[in-house]
């Protein structure tokens, strides 16, 4: 039989590395490749981190990042981005430069802090977050510490939750999801544009091995548009594959492991 040698849709990842593997771009390439596309990287920092947390990060220069990124898309192409950790106002304003002339769907993950509550961010980096890069989201994918560092807002139920989602969506992005896995019982996002909203529930796995979950949900949303999926679709498929990823989750070190990225057996079923 002939090798097929069809292009699968090309997914770029602009975000930090993770050197135990759960996290950042090495999560974004599982998921990639979990859900059949092919995964591309541009690094804006390195971390020494590991089950236990961020023993140090050092982010690369603005010049490195945007030489990556140039190298990609002018060759490669994209199908969709998504954007991760971003560390400073510099490398937040030159990658929504980027990605501002780009064409492609954007899923930004505004990382701010690490599972173990570790700064991912600077502090002068948030306005240019709100003012740069969430306009040029085609999805905006914070948990509720970080709706809290955009917004100020603190996200006590749900409908604090739909609240935020209009604080956030007044800095431009199309969408947002509004991760409440941080509250008590059921497990339910916000998905919104304004006009229409989109409360997805899941059930709440016994498992504290979560390492990675919201770089992975983000890749996973830019997988399924690159796929062609409209923005509620992809956002749904998402989260079924990170809930099922949650409940494989495995532990690893001696802290909080990281979600198994490739707990489906096949990826004719993304």
């Amino acid at each position: 039989m002939p090798i097929t040698t069809s292009v699968p849709p090309r997914v770029l990842t602009v975000a930090g590395s993770d050197s135990g593997g759960g996290a950042g771009i090495q999560a974004d390439l599982k998921t990639m490749l979990a859900l059949g596309t092919h995964g591309m990287s541009v690094l804006t920092a390195v971390t020494a981190q590991n089950s236990l947390g961020v023993q140090g990060a050092w982010e690369l220069p603005a010049e490195a990042v945007r030489a990556q990124y140039r190298s990609v898309v002018d060759d490669i192409g994209v199908d969709a981005v998504k954007t991760g950790m971003l560390a400073s106002a510099p490398l937040v304003e030159t990658v929504a430069e980027l990605l501002a002339d780009t064409g492609a769907p954007v899923v930004v993950d505004p990382v701010g802090v690490s599972k173990h509550g570790d700064p991912l961010l600077a502090a002068d980096a948030l306005e240019s977050v709100r003012t740069k890069l969430l306009p040029v989201a085609t999805v905006a994918t914070p948990n509720l510490d970080e709706v809290a560092q955009l917004t100020g807002i603190t996200v006590t139920d749900e409908a604090g939750m739909r609240r935020a989602a209009g604080a956030l969506l007044a800095f431009g992005p199309r969408w947002v999801v509004i991760k409440g896995g941080h509250l008590p019982g059921e497990p339910v996002d916000l998905l919104t544009d304004g006009s229409e909203e989109h409360w997805l529930r899941a059930p709440r796995h016994d498992n504290r091995h979560t390492h990675g979950t919201g770089c992975t949900l983000a890749s996973a949303i830019a997988s399924h548009l690159a796929r062609g999926a409209g923005v509620p679709e992809a956002v749904r498929a998402a989260k079924a594959y990170v809930t099922g990823a949650i409940e494989a989750g495995f532990p690893l070190g001696a802290g909080i492991g990281p979600v198994r990225h490739g707990w489906r057996d096949s990826l004719n079923t993304p």
